[in-house]
């Protein structure tokens, strides 16, 4: 017995697909079938499964189990949940040997995936291809796995409350918050965490809905910011948390209603890590602000620039001993007294203890940062055979610069302007750039030598694209 699956599903983090397209339960079914084999063959035979709150998720969870199933797994149901959950899950049960989260993240609602981690480690890339190459070959174990369902929503919530540990009661009482939790599946675990939380809590959109009918669950759009902004305004609250679809992003504001970026947030976390953990490594990826890298250094922490993707993040987080790293994305792991994993609840508490513990409001934090001016994230279509080729191109036409060229993921140049950045998306057919100044005439300098280089390889910047 084989199976193929549709070329576009297999991705570089996690497998994504279109349901009744180009993703259905034949397809849950062979990733249990090659998952569970794969980790029988490593020892492992029990698997944590969780699943978000798409329409089609209950569908592909039924499948699944019965792929790994039938190869010999055990699976451990923990139910509906945020993909940190399901994480947690993974991480914290000594009988757990691996887990898969059913998610759709960020994309529409008629889209669906998983996410997966394998004794412990991200499972990406080349490990994703395995899975594919096996049931192209039929390569699968056969065996009867049983069933349980774990309930540790509760426990999971304690967990995360165990990140305000040692802070100051009395500041955490006179918090007044927001969070938006866009429909998404951090709805239910956000409610009993709020619930116990010191200080007060608004919420939006707690109640889980596949078809998100109040805004799309992308905090790093400003547009679905909108509804949180207009309760921290009204409410005069402190500042305002929001969660994209599987609560494994961090959205913020600040009272006045400022976005507070991925990057921001990092420098946030960072000063307040290295109060007590000086001289350690802070990553961030190669999308992110030079003042983040700047004020890690300030702070006494060694900044380290790394490739963009929460899988790609993770494994450098362990190769190195990082207890703190971040994306321009919101995802944002802490190794500190947690488990280095993505988790976005888990962030919004620690916004809370950092501003705690730096005795500053978040609004007083992010007013003190300098005053960059950067371009939004600009994504333009470049036919998939072109992309990493054009990068190769630009690396080469500037390997004489007398500029700062670095290589990490893309290129990112440093001049005397600012820094500006092109890369090939690992997931989709386009190129990123990105570019960031202290002043709009600097910006427009960085942003032309961006147009020369695509021109020089034939490309021009077009319609910026969607994720």
């Amino acid at each position: 017995m084989s199976y193929q699956f549709h070329e576009t599903v297999l991705r570089e983090y996690d497998i994504r697909g279109i349901i009744g397209e180009t993703l259905g339960a034949e397809d849950a079914r062979a990733i249990g079938r090659s998952f569970a084999t794969l980790l029988r063959r490593a020892g492992g035979s029990k698997v944590a499964v969780g699943y978000d709150g798409r329409v089609s998720s209950p569908m592909l969870e039924h499948a699944l189990i019965e792929g790994l199933n039938a190869s010999g797994c055990d699976v451990v149901r923990v139910g509906m949940g945020p993909t940190p959950m399901l994480y947690y899950a993974e991480a914290s049960a000594e009988d757990v040997h691996g887990g898969i989260q059913i998610t759709g993240s960020h994309n529409p609602a008629n889209y669906n995936g998983f996410k997966m981690v394998f004794q412990g480690r991200p499972f990406f890339g080349r490990d994703i291809l395995t899975l594919g190459e096996m049931a192209a070959s039929g390569d699968w174990l056969d065996g009867t796995g049983s069933v349980e369902t774990r309930e540790i929503l509760e426990e999971y919530v304690t967990r995360l409350l165990a990140g305000l540990v040692g802070v100051n009661p009395a500041a955490l009482e006179k918090m007044r918050i927001g969070w938006d939790a866009g429909n998404g599946a951090a709805g239910p675990a956000l409610e009993m965490l709020a619930a116990r939380l010191p200080g007060e809590h608004h919420l939006l959109y707690t109640e889980v809905d596949g078809n998100f009918p109040n805004h799309h669950p992308d905090p790093t759009v400003e547009a679905n910011l909108a509804d949180l902004k207009t309760l921290v305004a009204a409410k005069s609250l402190d500042f305002g948390v929001a969660f994209d679809g599987d609560g494994d992003r961090i959205g913020a504001i600040d009272g006045q209603g400022r976005v507070i970026w991925g990057d921001q947030l990092l420098m946030i976390y960072a000063e307040d890590l290295l109060k007590t953990r000086s001289n350690a490594t802070i990553i961030a990826d190669v999308k992110a602000s030079r003042a983040l890298f700047d004020h890690v250094a300030a702070c006494g922490g060694q900044p380290l620039m790394w490739k963009t993707g929460h899988s790609l993040i993770k494994s450098k987080m362990k190769e190195v001993s990082s207890p703190l790293a971040g994306e321009m994305s919101g995802h944002v792991f802490f190794a500190d007294t947690y488990y280095g994993f993505d988790d976005a609840l888990y962030a919004g508490v620690r916004l809370m203890a950092a501003s705690a513990r730096l005795g500053k409001s978040v609004t007083e934090l992010r007013g003190a940062m300098p005053q960059m001016i950067n371009t939004p994230e600009m994504r333009f279509q470049v036919d998939e055979s072109r992309k990493f080729a054009a990068i190769d191109e630009v690396k080469a036409r500037l390997a004489d610069s007398p500029a700062n060229v670095d290589g990490t993921d893309g290129v990112r140049v440093t001049t005397d302007d600012g820094w500006w950045l092109l890369r090939a998306s690992n997931t989709q057919d386009v190129l990123v750039a990105r570019a960031e100044s202290d002043s709009e005439a600097g910006l427009e300098k960085l942003m032309a030598q961006i147009d020369e280089q695509l021109a020089l390889s034939g490309l021009t910047r077009g319609e910026s694209v969607g994720h």
